[in-house]
């Protein structure tokens, strides 16, 4: 029990990027006394604000937001430090008697909260690293993916063989400790009670409003975005610029595209983040209190949220 009374407890709010979590997470954060913490890996990086879709300046007067801005576009977050700073956070938001409320898209982030994951604390070995992603250039993914799952099948049968990054970092924990990451990553939830909300629409539907925000942003100025930041100083090859939003800008720059051809290939990779996504936040997930935003209101899941604060709720039809 907190020092006002409060029962400690975590309220996550999850789904797709352009689905609507943002405005539901603060007009929450307004309701029930909260703070928000991001559970996006994007939204780390100061001075990307329009490509990231990042709260706005009057979303964060009106809620106080953790984990954004806290990092330059050529610093990294990994998993292990965000999970730090995250549990710091949530308990101090908690021991402030609030609600602290986890929202993003970034699947690895939500679930290592939610379910307590115990992260190897391996730096990492740029020379290591850089030698197993030329192996992918070189062989493909797949290859790559083979080599980890005759060290660690565990962890590879985890792993998308597509997702590069995260097969490169199991391999690179493997064998720099000279044991499997599966060994080394343990499960120990919060003890504290956790709700999980999540929000979804019919794939063509979220699809044509992830379209009009990519156009948005175009219009709000991200090419200008793009260009400072390469102004100063930050590169093509940092993670940062090469994530959805910005990535796809480097053909305007070397192969002479044009905004209309860089904006229909924001399109497709924000479909298919999205379809990646829900590998992520599956809609048969129990663990996960589903609302269509097409069908259901926010204050129909204000009304959810109420009563699971109040140790009443049930759980809803999922969308």
């Amino acid at each position: 029990m907190t020092a006002s009374g409060r029962k400690p407890v975590l309220l996550v709010i999850v789904g797709p990027t352009a689905v609507g979590k943002t405005v539901l997470s603060v007009r929450l954060a307004e309701a029930f006394d909260g703070e928000i913490v991001s559970a996006d890996s994007r939204l780390v990086s100061r001075e990307m604000n329009i490509g990231t879709a990042k709260p706005t300046a009057e979303d964060r007067a009106r809620a106080r937001h953790h984990l954004v801005d806290i990092a330059d576009p050529d610093e990294t977050v990994g998993l292990a430090e965000f999970q730090s700073l995250a549990r710091e956070a949530i308990e101090d938001i908690q021991s402030r008697g609030k609600l602290p409320i986890l929202v993003g898209g970034s699947g690895q982030y939500v679930r290592a909260m939610v379910e307590g994951w115990s992260i190897p604390g391996v730096e990492p070995d740029p020379a290591q690293r850089a030698e197993l992603v030329a192996q992918a250039k070189r062989e493909g993914a797949q290859a790559l993916h083979d080599r980890l799952a005759k060290i660690d099948p565990v962890a590879a049968e985890r792993i998308d063989a597509r997702n590069v990054r995260r097969v490169v970092r199991a391999l690179e924990v493997c064998l720099i400790t000279g044991r499997p990451i599966s060994e080394q990553q343990r499960k120990q939830p919060p003890s504290y009670p956790i709700q999980q909300i999540g929000l979804t629409m019919p794939r063509s539907e979220l699809f044509a409003q992830a379209d009009r925000r990519v156009d948005a942003m175009i219009e709000g100025g991200l090419a200008r975005e793009v260009e400072q930041l390469l102004g100063a100083g930050y590169g093509w090859e940092l993670p940062a610029m090469s994530g959805l939003g910005y990535a796809q800008f480097r053909a305007l720059h070397e192969e002479g595209a044009t905004l209309e051809e860089i904006a229909v290939e924001i399109r497709r990779a924000t479909h298919g983040f999205i379809r990646r996504q829900y590998n992520w936040f599956r809609l048969t997930d129990r663990a996960i209190s589903w609302f269509d935003v097409t069908t259901t209101t926010a204050a129909e899941i204000e009304e959810y949220v109420s009563n699971w604060l109040g140790g009443s709720s049930q759980a809803p039809v999922a969308g």
